[in-house]
């Protein structure tokens, strides 16, 4: 998720206002639905309104592939009776753009238990995107089950997650916008509710999320996008500790005296290198309203940083896990012009 200036993002503000209104009420099924093309071959359209910048979001991109390893497994490896990605790992080789996308997959490995499949993203002469996946069957899986004592630390606040609708929780309350929202157009895709009190630490990010729409919801070909939808924990520390999304920070200051607060300090990019996603649980086949997030970086070095996200549902069950290795660059590559690639060339 990319940080540019004020001055750019308000120039960008007028000219996707209206994009972005008029995409603001689809669907995520809708918006990251795909196309067969043969056996072993998809397309899919990136959408304007599931934007950071000019570039689709990653975490978008990585549902619109999701949907591809879901669909499939539905038809050409429907006899595998596997449903379900149990880990997925991309490698995210050079910016996306919205328009047309093509997925060409390959079966790598197929198994009684588990198969893998290898998935390749191109856009007109760039291969943009390449992933390995894993799928199985969670609803039939069998083996050794044993607790093993694990919590998320520090604990984040109880929620009371019937009242995250009517953001009446009295320890979790809801950001409106986030900052700079009309540029972060996957943003509006959202509802999320942060502690009243704050975070833990500038490190570390706890949130509940829900989609904009009051009836769409969560399914598991969904959560590459929740994992990859978060407050940027490179910010707190570009404006010296100001946490820009807390719920404090929104209701104490308009939004053009949030811009002049956080001008200067938001002028990144911090684009994704990898990205794996370990799934532990198949959520309904209707999906879920809520879902839980905790986000953590363990080291920040020499402009290249991890990011941990742990995703729970209403009930404290553990969902998913993913990692992540981000760069932080100048946000001027997000707008840069593209240009025809030569074999081996990289995205920065």
């Amino acid at each position: 998720m990319p940080h540019v200036c004020a001055e750019v993002l308000n120039g960008w503000r007028c000219s996707t206002a209206s994009t972005s209104r008029e995409l603001a009420k689809m669907k995520i099924a809708e918006a990251t639905a795909v196309r067969q093309v043969d056996s072993h071959t998809y397309e899919a359209d990136f959408r304007e309104g599931w934007t950071i910048g000019s570039v689709p979001h990653g975490g978008y991109v990585t549902a619109c592939l999701q949907q591809v390893v879901r669909k499939h497994f539905d038809t050409t490896l429907r006899k595998q009776n596997q449903p379900h990605t149990i880990t997925l790992h991309s490698d995210f080789l050079r910016r996306t753009e919205t328009g047309p996308a093509t997925f060409t997959v390959k079966d790598v490995k197929l198994g009684r238990q588990t198969s893998v499949i290898h998935i390749t993203l191109r856009q007109g002469d760039r291969e943009e995107v390449v992933s390995y996946v894993t799928n199985s069957n969670l609803d039939t899986e069998t083996g050794v089950t044993y607790p093993s004592g694990w919590t998320i630390n520090p604990p984040p606040p109880a929620t009371d997650v019937s009242k995250l609708d009517s953001d009446t929780d009295p320890l979790w309350g809801e950001r409106k916008e986030w900052p700079f929202a009309d540029f972060r157009a996957c943003t509006k895709q959202i509802r999320s509710w942060f502690p009243r009190k704050g975070q833990h630490l500038p490190a570390i990010v706890d949130q509940w999320l829900s989609m904009k729409d009051p009836d769409d919801r969560f399914t598991n070909e969904t959560l590459g996008f929740v994992v990859d939808v978060f407050p940027q924990i490179i910010e707190s520390f570009l404006l010296n500790g100001l946490d820009c999304y807390s719920v404090d920070f929104e209701r104490q200051n308009t939004p053009e005296e949030q811009v002049k607060l956080m001008k200067g300090g938001a002028r990144m990019w911090y684009p994704t290198l990898l990205l794996n996603l370990d799934v532990k649980k198949a959520l309904p086949a209707e999906g879920v309203k809520f879902l839980f997030a905790r986000l953590q970086a363990k080291a920040i070095k020499n402009g290249r940083y991890d990011l941990e996200i742990i995703i729970k549902d209403a009930e404290g069950d553990l969902v998913a896990l993913s990692h992540h290795v981000c760069l932080v660059v100048s946000s001027e590559r997000n707008l840069a012009a593209r240009r025809k690639v030569d074999v081996g060339e990289a995205k920065l």
